[in-house]
């Protein structure tokens, strides 16, 4: 008989063992995480190219052929240093030309002027001899229409001078431009001729060169969406990396938010000035930036993960109109109505007079029978 009780008696233990363990199996078990107090940053995302601050296009306004080239990528240049020469022959021979022209018509206004002193002497001269009756009045008519004919030719003579005059100083302002000099001290970034190469500059300037003036100094062209750009504020903070770098994060600052709109496939942007500190010399121009810029920020916010706002028990159907998180308190679970401020991927600002750090928020829960997803999914009896 006690050999029967002791094997009833485990039995029964096995029992409440088996019933204890598939109760716990069958608990709801909550999985939690603390509340926690951290500088909480929002940003926007853009991405831009690296540009030189100013950047001066150097071409030439006169047409002809290329005959040197001084400067070539990346060589540092002064102001007023020469970068080419245009074949100055065709420039010479014209001003050659006209500056015989010149010579010509101030000979000309000399003979002329010598013409008309003589006839203003032998005007004055008749005059004189009138008034004593030697010579008539016809006489004097024609001296003095002598006299103000040669006075004329000799202020055509004059004209003509001023004209050939401006035409030396035309070719001459055209043979300076056959040489092509930097208007600053920079770097020449762009190349776009060579020896023998014929320019033509009939209808436009063509650019030659292009010379960065400060590369110590950039700045970056993003496009902003019309989403984020009234988040957007002259003086923020950006952090950007560069494809070149990708183990490296460089800062700059908002300089310039442009009015002007760009729209593409019925997308708006607007761009973005990005100052930059190029001192090492890591950018280049026309490097790809990955740009974040700083929009908010805030101090020892109380911040719970973003899931947090999603959970709710399976027990409570109620609809709230207030956002909310479920702590978990001695007492169970417990609700509290939330202000929602700044958020980033993962976490969310949360403003409560009623929760305090290291409080324990629910995420999610684990544990616990399942409900069939669908009735039709279960097997019929046997």
């Amino acid at each position: 008989m006690k050999k029967r009780y002791i094997i009833a008696l485990c039995a029964c233990l096995a029992i409440i063992i088996l019933v204890f363990t598939a109760f716990r199996q069958n608990a709801v078990k909550y999985v939690t995480k603390e509340v926690t107090k951290e500088t909480l940053s929002e940003y926007v995302e853009a991405s831009g190219t690296i540009k030189p601050i100013n950047t001066i296009a150097v071409g030439t306004q006169v047409s002809g052929t290329v005959a040197k080239i001084y400067v070539d990528f990346n060589s540092q240049v002064k102001k007023g240093q020469l970068l080419a020469e245009l074949d100055p022959s065709l420039f010479q021979a014209n001003v050659d030309q006209s500056r015989a022209r010149l010579n010509n018509a101030k000979a000309n206004c000399d003979k002329i002027k010598a013409t008309l002193d003589y006839k203003r002497n032998n005007y004055e001269r008749y005059k004189h001899l009138y008034q004593k009756n030697y010579v008539s009045r016809d006489d004097v008519e024609l001296a003095q229409a002598n006299y103000l004919q040669t006075k004329a030719e000799y202020q055509a003579s004059l004209a003509e001078v001023k004209a050939q005059s401006a035409t030396l100083n035309n070719n001459l302002t055209n043979l300076g431009y056959s040489k092509i000099s930097s208007p600053v001290d920079g770097t020449v970034i762009s190349r776009a001729v060579d020896v023998g190469q014929t320019v033509a500059a009939s209808f436009n300037t063509p650019t030659l060169f292009e010379v960065a003036k400060d590369l110590t100094k950039m700045h970056i062209e993003t496009s902003v969406s019309e989403a984020d750009i009234g988040k957007i504020k002259i003086g923020q903070k950006v952090q950007y990396t560069l494809d070149g770098y990708q183990d490296k994060t460089f800062e700059g600052v908002v300089t310039q938010v442009r009015l002007a709109s760009t729209t593409t496939n019925n997308v708006v942007t607007y761009t973005v000035i990005i100052s930059v500190d190029n001192t090492e010399g890591y950018a280049i121009p026309g490097m790809s930036a990955n740009v974040s810029i700083l929009t908010n920020e805030v101090k020892d916010a109380l911040c719970v993960p973003n899931v947090a706002l999603k959970f709710s028990p399976e027990t409570d159907g109620k609809k709230y109109e207030k956002q909310g998180v479920w702590i978990l308190t001695k007492q169970g679970l417990k609700r509290y109505d939330v202000e929602l401020g700044i958020s980033d991927d993962t976490k969310v600002q949360i403003i409560s007079k009623d929760i305090k750090e290291k409080d324990k928020v629910v995420i999610a829960t684990s544990g616990g029978k399942k409900k069939a997803k669908n009735n039709s999914m279960r097997r019929p009896p046997l």
